[in-house]
């Protein structure tokens, strides 16, 4: 959201309205599920391509650097071993596409806040927000309803987790660190992440 901001991709009015929203969101008084999908519906009116362009740059600069090799590398033995991954995030479609990809996860294993696009052009018509019990239902439509392991750093990833055969909190917040304690999920901390 910042980033965008930042480079310009939003009008004033626009960045303006999002902000507000956003402050409304720390305070409690917006929903993360309704701030989630706000935080894609902004965009309608401007090119797909353009906000993927935006979206490469974004992933390359500001979050590609902070990629944790082992989970990289586990990922990698994953996949070797023939494990279907999915990637499921309330953040939008177009930054977890891009960054998907560094991990040769198909986008059509990426479930993501998304609205439909038309003729090129960004819709505020949303497809899918998933987030805390809405990661389920999404994972549950793609067919996929008792995975044998799921990473997550957010409590809004705390009801994926639960689901799971096995669960792996992954430097996980507070809120989800207190839900693992609960739960008795192991919490993985990368060697990065604790410099």
């Amino acid at each position: 959201m910042h980033w965008t901001i930042e480079q310009g991709l939003l009008s004033r009015e626009a960045a303006d309205w999002l902000d507000a929203r956003y402050r409304g969101y720390l305070r409690g008084e917006v929903s993360e599920l309704a701030i989630c999908g706000e935080m894609v519906q902004i965009y309608h009116g401007l090119r797909e391509s353009e906000l993927r362009a935006a979206a490469a740059q974004f992933f390359a600069a500001r979050v590609e650097p902070c990629i944790f090799p082992e989970m990289l590398a586990l990922v990698r033995e994953l996949q070797a071993r023939g494990a279907d991954l999915w990637a499921v995030s309330s953040t939008c479609d177009w930054v977890i596409e891009e960054g998907v990809r560094r991990f040769s996860i198909p986008p059509t294993r990426v479930l993501s806040a998304r609205v439909s696009v038309a003729a090129g052009l960004v819709t505020d018509i949303l497809v899918d927000v998933p987030t805390d019990e809405g990661k389920v239902a999404s994972l549950a439509r793609a067919g996929v309803t008792a995975p044998a392991a799921v990473f997550g750093n957010s409590i809004h990833d705390a009801a994926m987790l639960a689901i799971a055969r096995s669960a792996f909190p992954v430097n996980p917040t507070p809120a989800l660190l207190e839900r693992s304690a609960a739960e008795g999920w192991p919490v993985f901390y990368p060697a990065s992440a604790t410099r």
